[in-house]
């Protein structure tokens, strides 16, 4: 784990505005890109969804899924309580980093949008090793994240505004991680294929879903 465990409850009030503010609808529009493809998943365990607003859509549209929800963030978990009320009997919530959470039995859906940016390599390989281990076979996991474009041009663009992201949580939340992992390398290592990715603003912001072997 990072020596520093960031402070996430500092935003929770001001997160989905400045969300907006940022990049309009184009976060929560790559969240929910694949939404209609999940297959029907039973038990998700949903990783630093912040205030819910992924994890709202997908208990509406699956009404026999079952979720657990973890944060480091007491006040996203809040948020995400208030805004999962109608499912609250579906819903579990863990006041814990993703980096010691454990697979529950069962589970066929892990979801991680914008959160292994703040791992660094190495958490990132260990996370996604130890909760694909207890995967079953046909087990998706959904993962949405910045990532540098291929464009020679935009790239540069690309890197300063990735690196005033991390540099503007540094200053509210105390995260140390100053540059993107590689989940693509971590997840094809835990034995999962990659079967679904769709890229927005150019290559900024993806998508990908993924199958457990």
């Amino acid at each position: 784990m990072s020596d520093t465990q960031p402070n996430f409850d500092r935003v929770a009030a001001i997160y989905r505005w400045a969300e907006y503010i940022s990049l309009g609808p184009l976060l929560q529009r790559t969240r929910t890109h694949f939404l209609n493809q999940l297959n029907n998943p039973s038990r998700a365990l949903i990783l630093g969804d912040g205030d819910g607003r992924f994890l709202e859509q997908l208990l509406r549209r699956y009404p026999d899924c079952t979720a657990i929800a973890a944060d480091t963030s007491a006040a996203m978990l809040s948020k995400l309580r208030n805004r999962c009320a109608f499912a609250t009997t579906r819903l579990t919530t863990l006041h814990r980093s993703a980096l010691e959470i454990d697979t529950p039995p069962a589970t066929d859906l892990i979801v991680t949008h914008f959160l292994l940016d703040c791992f660094t390599q190495p958490e990132v390989d260990a996370l996604t090793t130890r909760l694909a281990s207890p995967l079953p076979p046909g087990a998706l996991w959904l993962v949405s994240d910045f990532a540098l474009p291929t464009s020679r041009l935009l790239r540069p663009i690309a890197r300063l505004y990735i690196m005033s992201l991390y540099a503007t949580f540094r200053l509210l939340t105390g995260l140390r991680v100053r540059h993107l992992p590689d989940p693509q390398f971590a997840l094809a290592r835990a034995g999962l294929r990659r079967i679904a990715r769709i890229s927005f603003l150019f290559g900024l912001l993806y998508t990908e879903l993924w199958q457990h072997e």
